[in-house]
């Protein structure tokens, strides 16, 4: 087939084969770009079942959108009628071949299992840990849509020259719930690296890919595969009633939490295996983060100063040269560029009410930085506190704990735009990177995305190209309804009742300039909720508005994390665990830096009581927005949860330093010193609560709570009268009502107060299993009732 063309691909050379297809290298004659070729064997074009099952591998890989899944680009038929799937053709290597290695021959590889005969050499550490968390990445965006790839191996992973993994061949992949499309009884696979499941020729599910996962491991580890036999019968009888040899036996450098993560994918019971892929992916992460700790330990002990031992001269001389090395930095050690700080752009326009403009500036280009999961990046929250400062950048950088800065300016005449840029380094004040774009208004979705390409490749981050492609979009082409969408992003961000719903008119002007622009949604959405959250309209009036606005933004564009985000949000308020796992943990893949989808993720984690999860979900929301009060005060109420009072106290009063008056903060840390018996410090904290929140019947909840707990039912009980009158003239929350008798021991109005609390759907029931606030309460089989109204309990 060499030279030939097929459709309007020429045919160069072949790449591979397998018994699902050939692969061949061919040139796209209209695109002028490289792909690869994928051919049904002419042998199997006449069958009918083989051609249904090539167009499923089709069509179930290219509803999968992610860095590390081979992009599919189209089916088609040649003329003699044999079915090809196009796809991306990668500049790199599989990782069967990097498992070899350039010294062993292709020989050296079982043809007929596709297996490793034991020869080759094992990985680094480090290098085993990242190609796995980027498969397992590629597997939990497959599984979330409900493809199963079932022939998992060295073979069908691609590793990039910039060091991309890439799962392909979806050949044998199952959308779960669909019609089989093999016999009953056949096994579909790789012999070698099948689970005992499929290997029986028993229905599977995601789980074998996760067996598929700990084999490939194993062999990293190993440079042989755990399953070995002549022939397939003899690997398949291991798989089912053998255990292989265990990693420790035989190298002992593999960390021990690692040999429990194989030995955790290789359960031959699926039900004792890691149960998600996303399970996984959290360990390896783990792992490779408390590697890289003890690494920079080790790094910051091995420049530490030495001092001299008097030996002599010439042991002095050797002393003080040794010493005078340590002492100099190295100029191999690399910084890690890869954070930045978008500092607001300082308005240059002539007229000065356009500073709308130029905050809307940045925050779009840090909307289209937060797009690169290769960048850490600064939400909006935290730079804004920066606008108009006098602080160093050297300062700035080491409060946002980042490395690099981008400051510029904005000057807006007529339709012409002056966008001026610059990257520092904030430790050195070393230049990195700068531009002027003189143009007109109509490129200003060009100029955000330049601005963003040309700093990925300033700092060395990687860029994938589902990456760039969402950074070459445009969400609109009316400058008009662009521009009424930065006014209304402009007011939303001011927060008070007026500014919102003035952002609710903006965005609403901006639809009817363009009823098609997804952000535009997404805003109003946002709006709404704001409204809802603060309590200046009713959730009844808001809920149904923002959902109607975040889905009709989705409907636009599907890949919109902040409407993802909005809706998950939603969902949460309205106790749809299922909708906010999934809404928040799509925004996160769409826009990894985006700082409140970390933050409700937390908020879901600690529903079920996934503490650990919950405040490393918290914690990633904070190094994404270092000075938000209201995320820093969640790292706080989660580590209270997590009866980590020491800890949640350090937390508060940094987030008090940050802003003595925020509310939420006061009560959190009232709820601590309550736990810790510090009852006065609790009160006073509760008492400034009220004084500066709308939810002063709350703060009024929690002192009568205390009181309560201290044996002074008297006050208590003066509390409980007073916000029984108090909801005599406005909104009282049953859940206020409940926390004083929760501290005066009387279950019975406490369970009646908590159940009407459920009926209102109370935000403060959402973490019902794991708050302090109901300890009292857990023995209580009506406890156990109430967590299943509220749906934390089966």
């Amino acid at each position: 087939m060499i030279g030939q063309i097929i459709s309007h691909y020429k045919i160069l050379e072949k790449l591979g084969g397998g018994g699902m297809g050939v692969v061949y290298k061919a040139q796209d004659l209209k695109l002028d770009r490289f792909v690869a070729l994928k051919f049904l064997p002419p042998h199997l074009s006449a069958d009918a079942e083989e051609k249904k099952r090539f167009i499923h591998e089709a069509k179930a890989a290219s509803a999968l959108d992610h860095p590390n899944i081979c992009t599919i680009y189209e089916i088609g038929e040649a003329e003699d009628g044999q079915m090809f799937i196009a796809m991306a053709c990668y500049d790199g290597e599989t990782l069967k071949q990097k498992i070899v290695g350039a010294k062993h021959s292709e020989e050296e590889f079982d043809k007929k299992s596709g297996i490793i005969s034991g020869n080759a050499s094992p990985l680094q550490i480090d290098n085993v840990i990242d190609i796995t968390i980027q498969i397992a990445q590629g597997l939990a965006k497959a599984h979330e849509h409900g493809i199963v790839h079932r022939d998992l191996k060295p073979a069908n992973v691609m590793i990039t020259k910039e060091g991309v993994v890439k799962i392909v061949d979806f050949g044998l992949a199952k959308l779960t719930g669909a019609t089989r499309l093999t016999k009953s009884n056949t096994t579909m696979g790789t012999a070698a690296y099948m689970s005992p499941e499929q290997a029986r020729g028993e229905e599977v599910d995601h789980r074998t890919d996760i067996w598929s996962v700990g084999v490939i491991l194993y062999e990293m580890l190993t440079g042989g595969n755990p399953f070995r036999g002549d022939y397939d019968a003899a690997i398949t009888y291991a798989i089912i009633h053998e255990d292989p040899e265990p990693l420790g036996s035989t190298h002992q450098d593999v960390p021990v939490e690692l040999q429990r993560m194989v030995s955790k994918a290789m359960q031959k019971d699926r039900d004792e295996r890691y149960q998600q892929a996303n399970d996984l992916l959290r360990d390896l992460t783990s792992l490779k983060n408390q590697i890289a700790k003890k690494e920079q330990t080790t790094v910051t002990t091995a420049n530490k100063p030495r001092y001299p031992i008097y030996l002599g001269a010439l042991g002095l001389l050797f002393v003080l040269v040794i010493g005078l090395y340590f002492l100099v930095p190295s100029k191999a050690v690399n910084k890690d560029r890869k954070s930045i700080a978008v500092l607001p752009f300082k308005n240059l326009s002539d007229d000065k009410e356009d500073e709308y403009f130029s905050d809307g500036i940045t925050e779009d280009i840090i909307a289209q930085l937060s797009k690169i999961r290769d960048l850490k990046v600064i939400s909006r929250t935290s730079v804004m506190r920066y606008k108009n400062t006098d602080k160093s950048l050297g300062d700035i950088g080491k409060e946002l704990n980042v490395a690099t800065v981008l400051e510029g300016s904005v000057r807006r005449a007529g339709n012409r735009v002056r966008i001026v840029s610059q990257l520092i380094d904030a430790r050195g004040d070393e230049h990195l990177w700068a531009e002027t774009y003189d143009r007109d208004m109509k490129d200003i979705f060009a100029i955000q995305s330049e601005v963003a390409v040309h700093i990925a490749a300033a700092l060395q981050a990687n860029l994938f190209p589902v990456e760039r492609k969402r950074l070459a979009s445009q969400a609109t082409e009316n400058l008009e309804a662009y521009n009424l969408y930065l006014k209304g992003r402009y007011f939303l961000n001011k927060g008070t009742e007026k500014d919102l719903k003035k952002a609710l008119q903006f965005f609403e002007h901006a639809l009817e300039q363009d009823p098609i622009y997804a952000a535009a949604y997404s805003g109003l959405a946002d709006a709404y909720l704001a409204l809802d959250d603060s309590d200046f309209i009713p959730e009844a009036e808001a809920a149904p508005k923002a959902k109607a606005a975040g889905r009709k933004a989705l409907e636009i564009d599907e890949t919109v994390a902040e409407a993802h985000t909005s809706l998950g949000h939603l969902a949460l308020h309205q106790w749809d665990w299922a909708t906010t796992e999934s809404e928040l943990k799509r925004a996160i893949a769409l826009n990894p830096g985006y700082a409140p989808a970390h933050h409700f993720l937390s908020m879901y984690f600690a529903t079920f009581g996934y503490m650990d999860e919950s405040i490393a979900a918290a914690k990633r929301a904070e190094e994404l927005d270092p000075l938000s009060m209201l995320v820093s005060s969640t790292v706080g109420i989660q580590l209270y949860r997590a009866r980590r009072y020491d800890e949640a106290i350090a937390q508060l009063r940094k987030t008090i330093d940050l802003d003595p008056n925020y509310p939420r903060t006061h009560r959190v840390l009232g709820k601590v010193y309550l736990e810790k018996g510090l009852h006065q410090k609790a009160i006073a904290e509760f008492e400034k609560y009220s004084t500066l929140t709308n939810e002063r019947s709350v703060g009024l909840a929690y002192v009568g709570n205390a009181y309560g707990r201290l044996g002074k039912r008297d006050e208590a009980g003066r509390i409980l009268d007073e916000l029984i009158a108090i909801s005599q003239h406005e909104y009282v929350s049953a859940y206020a009502i409940a926390m004083v008798y929760i501290g005066l021991g009387d279950k019975d109005h406490a369970f009646e107060w908590l159940n009407k609390a459920c009926e209102e759907r109370s935000d403060f029931l959402v973490h019902l299993k794991v708050d302090p606030d109901f300890d009292s309460l857990r023995s209580d089989p009506r406890f156990a009732e109430l967590m299943k109204k509220v749906g934390v309990e089966k």
